[in-house]
């Protein structure tokens, strides 16, 4: 009987005290089941601790564990694309490397998906349990993408998902300098179920990794890359402003010529020459990201530069 294959992809940083155990939790629920076979792509994001050398080692001894080596960290979301392009199985499991991602639950993510009720599953916690700035930056990812991604209403994808070997074939086609995996699965599909399951508390004593300037860099890649609407809201905000102060402008000449004795006012002048100063500036900000990632996306930065790989022989690009 041929073997359902699953790809569990993980991307590794600061997880040298916990992706052993991660790793042989997913050995260990995939074994019970004989239907099914496993590749375990760990991909290191340069991880400062001894987590590749972890990996390196239970890697040597079992072909199916594999590896893919960064020159350098280049973030959460370009280190599972990389996964991606190797992966092989009929279904792509993400997870982190901290624990958190209950591995031995991964069937009910799997089912909903060899039903065909949907093309991507995701966990759904009823309960968080992450720091409260991680937290916050999640909540404004998630309200970023309710606002400027043509997303799912009441969908917010987690760390743990379980997707389609097509949904990821084209979700690894994009060659930009930064990515954005929810923008990129909305881009592929709208077939996205919410599956309950508990998160699980981090398996070691570290604090995670992904902190608020991440979040935020990753909410400023989602924006510039995936939406044009803020410049859009840019330009419908120049000209309400342009409106208020054509309005303004007309009532202070009005006053001036009912009430000859008012003086002008300095102080509403200056507020209003600060109000829009700074909105312009803001403004020419937004568009300046927006050029500066264009510029670089131009001159193919690349996404990443891979050091060395284990039990990955095959070229990435002949893998779909």
């Amino acid at each position: 009987m041929k073997k359902t294959l699953l790809s569990f992809v993980i991307p590794c940083y600061r997880g040298g005290e916990t992706i052993e155990r991660v790793i042989n939790e997913i050995i260990e629920t995939v074994a019970e089941r004989e239907q099914y076979d496993y590749e375990i792509i760990c991909v290191n994001d340069c991880s400062p601790d001894n987590e590749f050398e972890v990996i390196r080692g239970l890697a040597e001894n079992n072909f199916k564990i594999k590896l893919v080596d960064f020159v350098r960290n280049m973030g959460k979301h370009t280190a599972v694309l990389a996964g991606y392009s190797f992966a092989k199985g009929e279904y792509v499991i993400d997870l982190d490397d901290d624990l958190q991602c209950p591995a031995n639950e991964v069937w009910k993510l799997i089912e909903p998906l060899e039903r065909d009720e949907c093309d991507v599953t995701t966990a759904k916690y009823a309960e968080k349990k992450e720091s409260f700035l991680k937290r916050f930056g999640s909540n404004v990812n998630f309200r970023m993408g309710n606002v400027l991604l043509d997303k799912p209403k009441n969908i917010r994808m987690e760390n743990y998902s379980a997707k389609k070997r097509f949904v990821c074939k084209e979700m690894a086609k994009y060659s930009g300098s930064y990515p954005y995996l929810e923008g990129l699965i909305y881009r592929v599909t709208k077939r996205i179920v919410m599956v309950d399951m508990e998160e699980r508390e981090r398996g070691d004593s570290k604090a995670t990794g992904f902190t608020f300037g991440k979040s935020l860099s990753l909410w400023l890649n989602g924006m510039t890359a995936f939406s044009v609407k803020p410049l859009r809201i840019a330009s419908v905000s120049g000209c309400v402003f342009a409106l208020i102060g054509f309005i303004w402008a007309l009532i202070v000449v009005i006053r001036k010529f009912v009430h000859p004795e008012v003086p002008m006012g300095y102080s509403s002048i200056m507020a209003v020459i600060l109000l829009s100063n700074g909105l312009i500036m803001l403004m020419l900000g937004l568009i300046g990201e927006y050029l500066g990632r264009t510029y670089i996306s131009v001159n193919e930065y690349p996404q990443y530069v891979i050091r060395d790989t284990i039990n990955l022989e095959q070229d990435r690009n002949d893998i779909f």
